[in-house]
């Protein structure tokens, strides 16, 4: 008997699926379905979890989607070729650009005019009139559907047990539109139901008592054994039967997905791979002198030999595209990323990186064993990000680029407080719960928590509410868009996947996420802000208008004696990254003397290499209490220069292929494992293979078991080497500010607020503390920003500006100084 089950509701019809993507794709393999399709509502956002879950499975899967209308009964739409897939992402990206995010607003006639190679099942209502016959309304609409898509029509036939099946099921095959046999999924298993009538309650503003008939009446809309759905169906048998051909016909895989990369204009009618080597060299004839000395020579060759290779010129020929334009604009930026950190990034100018100072090796990052995109994230001044972003947008058009979505999830504290109001408990007792239950484990809850505070954990509805946000924790809330990661593409982006509007002016973003656009191989490029780049924009404009000095990333002097003495000092209030208790507190035991020990110090405080307890074996190490271990030389070459501890993700990755026999594919997968959040973190699956592949290969199972449980301390907090270098530049950069220009230090600081730990305050008696003169604000002097003003002594003075006085409008205030210099 086969079965395909093609009308599924999933978590990603927000609020109204009880089940996610990859659960309903493993039950229906588990119950030996021949196919299943997703068709949540107006989108496409789940489809591809689903997809990557029914191949991991081996199932067949089908993309595709219900169409609620707004002049017409829902249609639920199924591709039968790429072609039609590339029409049935533009009918959606139609509906949701009209609309506002989280909308989509499609009527029939869009429907009609993007028909071709989509097979449709019209969605009857549930229940019938008081004639026992359905709506006049959706018998007109199935009349019309039956003219426009003629043999492409069906109507859904499914079972709600509300008394009326038989006389549904008989009116529907009078109609004349051939029946198909669905369960209109919304759960995989019948134990989900619980969960669907809180996701009901949620979305309808209601508690569990007053919810009434807005709830399902049964808990039925579960994925069936097929000897129960061939039982239910026996009088239909041609309603199995075209759901199969239905299955059979839709061909489409999203595997046949081709991204295409923007291909970048010829110039001079040269290839992309010969403009980027004429560029390269040029930069670095700028950087290392002309000649180009030998090693440097070779490194270039080398690069350039992997980027032809691997045909990747024309992606960094776009990153040099849009950092140019920042150039151009005058806006400060800094590259990051496994090829960001490149000699030939170095030489584009899309770094400021040395790789050869900062002993980052291309070879570590990009291989030709590693089937991935490269990566190069680009940070920019937060203050002037946008223009870049709205630069993209009108380089490449907004029908081809477009920033990636986020996928916002519940999470402890916001799933206690929805499940709490959905079942009715009060708001005093959602914030006692919600302040002390955040540990969600299978065999229960911490009782002594719930009970210091006056709550009862055998309660049966305090019980229930933990239970269901147990489950609800890791549910897809909302889409939201990524910091600024742009999907650009050759062709129309709408054939890849539905175009939505963000909630920001002049913002579009696609239905993916990072991880989903990861699973097709659709190459994801960063756009990110970062208010350091801002502060230090702002001190090198202070420092060329009061000094005559014009400071660049790159030419900032390097290896001073005396910004590594303040660094150990921890006199680092203000600097990026290094200025935390934590960070300063870290500083005189690390004691960083040159470039790549910031380099580490970015890296070691951080949640990972805590937990993996990693800190102290390092300092132990570097202090020489204790001796570097290395069961192997193989993991000698991977940790030496961290001393045997792995503090950075790419280590991770050479222990799993090298000491543990991981294909370059699967490290990548821990990668990514370690990248996601506890609450969806699938690290602890890779421990048995770890620890099996290093004791297979000589290493002891202590030994292995203790190198695991530090790449644990990963998860969702691993930092990358390659990020941690371009960070530590920022780190030294504006710690040199601060050693030699406090003054214009603490002025670009204040004009950059809000960023950092610290008040204007703070900020204000650091300066005091190095010697600067602090003037206050005066009618007479002050600047909206603050400014410097020579007073004698060794610094200029900060005299601070009417930003500092809560309540100021800018506005008000640039018009105060600008009738004050007219006299």
């Amino acid at each position: 008997m086969e079965y395909a089950e093609l009308q599924v509701t999933s978590n990603f019809s927000f609020l109204r699926g009880g089940s996610h993507p990859e659960e309903l794709a493993e039950q229906a393999k588990a119950l030996g379905y021949s196919a299943i399709a997703v068709t949540d509502r107006n989108s496409l956002a789940g489809i591809v979890r689903a997809h990557m879950a029914a191949k991991a499975a081996g199932i067949r899967f089908i993309p595709a989607c219900r169409l609620d209308l707004v002049d017409g009964t829902s249609l639920l739409a199924y591709p039968t070729d790429h072609a039609a897939y590339a029409r049935l992402s533009a009918l959606l990206t139609l509906g949701n650009l009209r609309a506002e995010k989280g909308k989509c607003e499609l009527f029939k006639a869009d429907v009609y005019t993007h028909a071709g190679g989509l097979l449709f099942i019209a969605v009857p209502p549930d229940k019938l009139n008081a004639r026992f016959e359905f709506d006049k309304h959706f018998l007109s609409d199935l009349a019309e559907y039956k003219k426009q898509f003629g043999r492409a029509l069906y109507v859904a036939a499914s079972f709600n047990y509300q008394g009326q099946d038989a006389k549904r099921l008989f009116r529907l095959a009078e109609t004349g539109v051939p029946l198909v046999a669905t369960g209109d999924v919304h759960y995989h298993i019948t134990e989900r139901r619980e969960l669907q009538d809180v996701l009901t309650c949620i979305r309808e503003k209601c508690t569990i008592h007053t919810a009434g008939f807005k709830l399902h009446p049964n808990a039925d809309r579960f994925l069936k054994p097929v000897e129960e759905i061939y039982r239910l169906f026996r009088q239909y048998p041609n309603a199995l039967s075209n759901a199969q051909m239905i299955a059979d016909a839709c061909t489409f895989s999203l595997d046949s997905l081709k991204y295409l990369e923007p291909e970048e204009k010829l110039v001079d009618g040269l290839s992309s791979q010969e403009r980027l080597e004429i560029l390269a060299w040029a930069g670095a004839k700028e950087r290392f002198g002309d000649p180009v000395p030998e090693k440097h020579v070779q490194q270039i060759e080398f690069e350039l030999d992997f980027i032809e290779r691997r045909k990747l010129a024309w992606y960094f020929l776009r990153v040099f595209r849009y950092t140019q334009k920042a150039e151009e604009l005058g806006i400060l930026h800094q590259g990051r990323g496994s090829a960001a950190n490149s000699t030939v990034c170095f030489c584009l100018g899309i770094t400021a990186v040395n790789p050869a100072k900062s002993r980052l090796l291309f070879s570590r990052f990009m291989s030709d064993a590693r089937d991935e995109w490269p990566d190069i994230d680009v940070d920019f001044e937060h203050e002037r990000r946008e223009e870049i972003i709205q630069f993209i947008y009108n380089d490449y058009g907004r029908d081809r680029a477009a920033i990636v979505a986020t996928v916002t999830q519940e999470r402890h504290k916001g799933a206690i407080r929805d499940v709490g109001k959905a079942m009715g408990l009060s708001e005093d007792t959602i914030k006692r719960i919600g302040a002390n239950i955040w540990d969600f484990q299978e065999e229960g809850f911490d009782e002594k928590r719930l009970r210091e505070q006056g709550l009862n954990p055998q309660d049966p509805l305090i019980y229930k509410v933990l239970h269901l946000t147990s489950q609800l924790i890791g549910f897809p809330r909302q889409l939201g868009q990524h910091t600024g990661g742009f999907v650009i593409t050759e062709g129309k982006l709408s054939d890849l996947c539905p175009v939505m509007n963000a909630r920001m002016v002049d913002r579009t973003q696609v239905e993916w996420n990072k991880d989903d656009l990861e699973d097709l191989q659709i190459l994801k490029v960063d756009v990110l802000g970062l208010g350091m780049l801002t502060m230090i924009r702002k001190a090198f404009d202070l420092v060329l208008q009061h000094h005559g000095k014009q400071l660049t990333l790159a030419n900032v002097p390097q290896d001073d004696t005396e910004v590594y003495d303040m660094i150990c000092r921890a006199d680092t209030v203000g600097v990026f990254q290094i200025e935390s208790r934590a960070q300063m507190s870290m500083l005189p035991r690390l004691k960083p003397r040159e470039f790549y020990d910031l380099v580490i110090e970015v890296a070691i405080v951080r949640p990972g290499p805590i937990q993996g307890d990693m800190v102290h074996p390092y300092l132990r190490r570097r202090n020489g209490e204790e001796v570097p271990d290395y069961p192997k030389d193989e993991l000698r070459e991977i940790l030496s220069r961290t001393l045997g501890v792995p503090l950075f993700q790419e280590q991770a990755m050479e222990i799993a292929i090298v000491a543990a026999g991981f294909t370059p594919g699967e490290a990548d997968q821990l990668r990514r494992s370690m990248a996601s959040f506890k609450a969806n973190g699938k690290l602890h699956l890779y421990e048995k293979k770890m620890v099996e592949g290093m004791t297979a290969r000589g290493y002891e199972e202590d030994f292995s078991r203790r190198v695991f449980k530090q790449l644990q301390g990963f998860e969702g907090y691993g930092f990358p080497e390659s990020h941690a270098a371009s960070f530590a530049l920022l780190v030294y950069i504006s710690s040199w500010l601060k050693c030699h220009y406090p003054d214009v230090f603490c002025a670009a600081l204040l004009n950059s607020q809000p960023m950092g730990f610290y008040q204007p305050a703070q900020i204000v008696q650091d300066a005091k503390n190095h010697g600067v003169q602090i003037m206050p604000v005066d009618v007479n002097y002050s600047e909206w920003d603050n400014t410097l003003e020579r007073k004698g002594g060794k610094y200029l003075a900060v005299r601070l500006g009417f930003r500092q006085v809560k309540g100021l409008r800018e506005e008000d205030m640039l018009l105060l100084v600008t009738m004050r210099d007219n006299g």
